[in-house]
């Protein structure tokens, strides 16, 4: 073989070489795009977030409904007090709360327990800045609430709500005055100030809740 046609032998060779390189470098770039493109474009459903039952209680002018209605971002021109019960969806980042709440008034308060039934968490709302009247009825139904077969493992939030008001207790008053120390040993409770105003601290409270009910179920697979 002349060396004309070796020199043209191993340039074919080249050439084949670097078709096939140059064909290799396309495709992992084609993967490489298509892979993006399904990181950017194609995620798939973001996985469901829990669901928790709760009920809601508190007097009558304690806040309930207002709070409710804050949290789900509705108009406050709308709110109208609870006579019976109402539920709302109450979504979080990580949660969805579906929050049964009860009215607070005297000829309601006697059938609340007929609603406990399938709770998960309880949310107990009570107005700091009350009378001293209503604040011992609140007391009483805390108590209540608290010592409930249905209710006394459950995680409790209780809120002490209107603390924009000038007659508002601070949380260390109304803590030693409902007693929570001795009477809750032992149980899953938060007790957090909250108002209107500050929607911040009512969201923190409610994620607390949130760790609690979330902690409750671990356990009870554990289990």
């Amino acid at each position: 073989m002349s060396d004309l046609r070796i020199t043209e032998a191993f340039l074919y060779m080249d050439y084949l070489r670097m078709s096939e390189c140059i064909q290799i470098s396309f495709a992992v770039c084609r993967i490489g795009i298509y892979t993006c493109f399904r990181a950017l474009c194609c995620k798939g459903p973001p996985p469901a977030r829990p669901e928790y039952d709760l009920v809601c209680i508190g007097l009558t002018g304690s806040g309930k409904t207002s709070l409710l209605s804050k949290l789900c971002s509705e108009s406050p021109e709308n709110v109208v007090s609870t006579t019976g019960f109402s539920i709302k969806a109450v979504p979080f980042q990580n949660a969805i709360l579906n929050v049964k709440e009860l009215g607070g008034a005297d000829n309601i308060r006697k059938y609340w327990s007929r609603y406990y039934q399938g709770s998960q968490g309880v949310i107990f709302v009570l107005d700091s800045a009350s009378s001293e009247d209503d604040l011992e009825t609140a007391r009483n139904e805390l108590h209540s609430a608290l010592q409930h077969p249905q209710l006394c493992t459950l995680p409790f939030l209780i809120l002490a709500n209107h603390q924009d008001k000038p007659a508002a207790r601070s949380v260390q008053e109304v803590k030693k005055y409902f007693e929570l120390e001795p009477l809750a040993r032992g149980k899953r409770w938060i007790l957090q100030p909250c108002s209107l105003d500050n929607m911040d601290t009512l969201k923190d409270s409610f994620s607390q809740l949130i760790n609690l009910l979330e902690e409750k179920d671990q356990e009870a697979v554990r289990m």
